[in-house]
């Protein structure tokens, strides 16, 4: 019979040959100091550099650590859930490889845990090493994303967090493919507190979400769980409309008792717009949205893996 393990360390990485290593030397040093059973699950998110195969290397002189090496990339949301698909700890922590998120918290979130809490998450006090425009975008977000949805999802929180193996297995049935995991865990309910934390500088290496990334986890956060821009399409039009009508009062007013237009340029101009503008608002949200169903019926699996180091036969196998 395989050994209880208290706790699963689940750390995705892409392209982080310069950091896996110290990586893997600070979360072995704390989950060492606990003196519990537990397992390091490094998920390969299909890196193009040497981070592969360090990782494999760090598994052959190391059993608690587990390797899963998707077949491609699939996203940094997938290869978290591909994470906790394979965990076997009675607790899951999700970390970055990055080391922004300091491992050093992770024996505090068993603490929270241990008081009866299902969900501990790493709740940011402090960014160092990070742009102006990144702290202030990422404010904006997380409260325009509160604002947008009835979930109660907390704010100044990432993917660094503690959960309960009950709160695992519900995440399983969960199978949406353009997944925002932090949003569907507070979804799924349950006791949940935050540890604060200040988050730290890149230890090595380029960050893995430009601003395009961004954007799109950004627009994939909002429509998983709001229906409210398809609403806001509604009334951007209505303002759009009446801007316009406006507009077409001043035309029309121009026309009649100024010689400042050319006749029927302006008007034809404003009725254009007005009715572009509604147009395009409307059919670019409704698209976001459909895109999501396109994407859902589909079916197919949330990520392949090519292959699968130190589990055992059934987990090995995805079982």
């Amino acid at each position: 019979m395989s050994e209880k393990i208290l706790c699963s360390v689940v750390v995705p990485v892409y392209n982080e040959e310069l950091v896996i290593q110290e990586t893997y030397k600070r979360l072995k040093a704390v989950m060492d100091g606990l003196n519990e059973p537990y397992e390091l699950i490094f998920v390969n998110d299909g890196s193009r550099d040497a981070t592969a195969k360090i990782a494999r290397t760090i598994c052959d002189s190391d059993k608690h650590v587990k390797f899963i090496d998707f077949s491609r990339n699939f996203g940094h949301q997938i290869a978290i859930t591909a994470g906790m698909d394979y965990s076997a700890g009675d607790t899951i922590v999700v970390i970055d490889a990055d080391l922004q998120d300091p491992p050093e918290i992770i024996p505090e979130m068993i603490g929270k845990w241990h008081e009866g809490y299902d969900v501990v998450f790493g709740k940011r006090i402090k960014r160092q090493g990070e742009t102006f425009f990144k702290k202030l975008t990422a404010k904006i977000f997380y409260r325009f994303l509160k604002s947008m949805t009835e979930v109660d999802i907390p704010v100044d929180t990432g993917d660094f967090r503690l959960i309960d193996r009950k709160v695992c297995d519900a995440l399983k049935a969960v199978n949406e493919r353009s997944r925002y995991v932090r949003g569907i865990i507070s979804w799924l309910g349950f006791k949940q507190a935050g540890v604060e934390f200040v988050r730290e500088k890149r230890f090595a290496g380029e960050t893995k979400y430009p601003l395009k990334k961004m954007l799109k986890f950004a627009f994939d956060a909002i429509t998983s769980f709001s229906y409210k821009p398809l609403k806001l399409a509604s009334y951007a039009g209505v303002t759009i409309s009446a801007a316009s009508f406006l507009y077409l009062l001043v035309v029309i007013y121009q026309g009649l008792f100024t010689n400042t237009t050319i006749t029927g340029w302006a008007s034809t101009l404003a009725v254009s717009l007005f009715f572009n503008g509604i147009i395009l608002i409307i059919l670019g949200i409704v698209g976001e949205y459909i895109g999501r169903i396109y994407d859902e019926v589909k079916g197919r699996p949330l990520y392949i893996v090519r292959d699968a180091l130190n589990f055992d036969r059934d987990r090995a196998l995805g079982r």
